[in-house]
């Protein structure tokens, strides 16, 4: 007997969906064209569930390559309409489907895992018996889940021949749990949309509670749930059959950070392309999504008609690595991710700084999603007031004034000896960019947690920060803050717990800052 509809849900959806064919028919529009058809359909996936789903063919007669968009965390299969009718106009079968777990899909959500898989090669068999599509030629993209499930559907599946990744992840721990510090918004923001959209399964939701729940005897299992629903776990398979991977996210992504699409991209040995540019988490494809010009999938059909349809446009000669300043500039060019940044400029963090635990100084790194789409739009990243940040909460230190523009580029780290009075404790390291009048404007920041220390014993603490792009203006000094206390995550501080921060002399404390060629 089929489960009853959910009446909110269904009118949800049925909203959704409008508002994207509209958008799809605002995007064409212009050009006066008549949209190529539209086909809704039912396709059995993994053990029978059912998929919904929808098929772009183009005109005309003969086979054409096939594209897979599997959707987003929690959209309806109308997510990618505008794109899916653009793409068929170039000569593309496009075939959109709701993965299972969400909205009027069957099953329930498994998180890339095994069944997704499985449903992505059922998705692959039903377009290739049912539509014109050509065996040879199989790319898959997606948005967020979508990028996710493609590319781990590529190191399972030979047929996928070119993957386009977008705001998606490499490793799924080292996006929500890195330095083993919980980033409780973003999987709060996952979970709850989970619970609106669709169905979590009884593992998943397990995995929440323990994740929320910091219970440190279920942290592997957590950690080995990550690694199965990650794509570098299988990058020795993507190396054996190397389909051409383009990757691109945003550099404020409170998702999935930029520095682990840049690792994995650099392990990579098939063709491949790294684009970073300004906003947080799947924020520079928004617009695209309503048939408006946009860079990133401007360059998915780009990455696509050359390596599916054999498209001599340039895209292979370009340089690979493709970055956007946050702080404007256009585009800029390099042949690999280690030659982003031509020097490294040390800032000295000297002396030694006690700092109390448990509140917030006032540096923090945000609101998941608004605050890089509010960078992205005006500029203006999280800011704090310096001069006013109070030292019993804050550690702070500060660079000279320079004299020339620094162009930070790349992953900043920080080497640091801390004391802690508990075992158990975590701080968040902030770099900003502060201007005459101590305004501090975030450049990048990173969380870190530890157990199992010895109270008042010191240990060595290397940190990378979160990679980025930023310019900072002549006349201004960078600005390296501590804090223990960051809305983003969950901190592992004890009441009245005390940290400090010491440089020694055989082994002194620095922030490590990456600029390009000035």
């Amino acid at each position: 007997m089929a489960p009853a509809r959910n009446p909110l849900r269904t009118c949800a959806v049925g909203t959704v969906s409008a508002a994207l064919v509209a958008g799809a028919v605002v995007g064409l529009a212009p050009s006066a064209q008549a949209a190529p058809a539209v086909r809704f359909v039912d396709i059995p996936g993994d053990g029978g569930t059912v998929l919904k789903a929808n098929v772009v063919t183009p005109a005309g007669s003969g086979s054409h390559p096939l594209l897979v968009l599997p959707t987003s965390w929690g959209f309806p299969q109308a997510e990618y309409l505008a794109q899916a009718q653009k793409l068929a106009d170039s000569g593309y079968v496009v075939l959109s489907y709701n993965v299972r777990g969400f909205w009027q899909s069957g099953g329930e959500i498994e998180v890339a895992g095994p069944p997704d898989l499985a449903d992505a090669s059922k998705v692959i068999d039903w377009a290739l018996a049912n539509t014109p599509a050509d065996a040879s030629r199989i790319g898959m993209a997606g948005v967020s889940y979508g990028a996710g499930i493609s590319l781990l559907a590529a190191a399972h599946d030979k047929r996928v021949r070119a993957v386009a990744a977008l705001s998606g992840w490499a490793d799924l721990i080292g996006s929500i749990y890195s330095g083993r510090t919980q980033h409780v918004q973003a999987g709060a923001l996952l979970d709850g949309a989970g619970l609106v959209t669709g169905r979590e399964s009884p593992e998943l939701r397990k995995i929440f509670d323990n994740f929320y729940s910091s219970d440190l005897s279920q942290e592997q299992k957590l950690i080995d749930w990550g690694e199965r629903r990650s794509p570098a776990t299988y990058l020795d398979r993507l190396n054996a059959d190397k389909p051409a991977v383009m990757l691109a996210n945003a550099w404020s992504d409170s998702v999935f950070p930029a520095n682990q699409y840049a690792s994995f991209y650099e392990k990579l040995t098939g063709p491949k392309r790294l684009q970073l540019r300004p906003g947080d988490h799947a924020t520079p494809e928004l617009t695209g999504l309503f048939g408006l010009p946009n860079d990133v999938w401007k360059d998915t059909g780009r990455w696509f008609d050359h390596y599916l349809r054999g498209v001599d446009n340039g895209v292979d000669r370009e340089q690979p690595v493709q970055l956007e300043s946050r702080t404007g500039g256009g585009y800029e060019g390099y042949p690999d991710w280690k030659s982003v940044a031509a020097t490294d400029r040390k800032i000295a963090l000297a002396g030694s700084t006690t700092i109390r635990a448990n509140v917030d100084s006032g540096a923090d790194g945000g609101i998941v999603l608004l605050s890089g789409l509010l960078d992205q739009v005006t500029k203006l990243p999280p800011m704090a007031s310096i001069p006013l940040l109070p030292r019993r909460w804050a550690a702070v230190w500060q660079s000279e004034r320079y004299a020339a523009p620094q162009r930070v580029r790349g992953t900043a780290r920080l080497h640091t000896t801390l004391t802690p009075t508990a075992e158990s404790g975590t701080f968040v390291a902030y770099l900003y960019d502060v201007g005459p009048l101590g305004i501090g404007k975030l450049v990048t920041h990173a969380p870190l947690t530890w157990h199992g220390r010895t109270p008042g014993q010191p240990f060595g603490v290397d940190l990378d920060l979160f990679s980025t792009a930023y310019d900072v203006p002549a006349g201004h000094r960078l600005a390296l803050v501590a804090d223990t206390v960051d809305p983003l995550y969950i901190e592992h501080n004890p009441s009245g717990a005390r940290l400090t921060f010491s440089s020694p002399q055989d082994d002194p404390s620095y922030v490590s800052v990456p600029l390009r060629e000035q």
